[in-house]
């Protein structure tokens, strides 16, 4: 019993991480922004292309948000093409 519960447990865990990291993406509600203060409101830290991608404009107070979709959608935000819109 208590193999069946640990076993629950982790599968929750793991699935509820998984499916947390991209939520913009699996509810396929992606929204283009006419600004980054809109933007930003949302995610603090802008919109990255991939987790790869380093910021090239300096110091920054967040991290932004990791979505292709969500950046492709709002790159007319990305002034110095670094592959993070709005980063801040």
């Amino acid at each position: 019993m208590n193999r069946i519960i640990i076993a629950a447990l982790s599968f929750t865990l793991i699935f509820g991480v998984t499916s947390g990291v991209s939520e913009a993406d699996a509810s396929g509600k992606v929204k283009k922004y006419k600004n980054c203060t809109e933007l930003n409101k949302d995610y603090k830290g802008g919109v990255a292309r991939t987790s790869k991608v380093k910021n090239k404009g300096g110091k920054t107070k967040y991290k932004p948000f990791v979505s292709k979709k969500l950046y492709d959608l709002n790159k007319g935000r990305d002034r110095d093409k670094d592959l993070i819109a709005c980063e801040r």
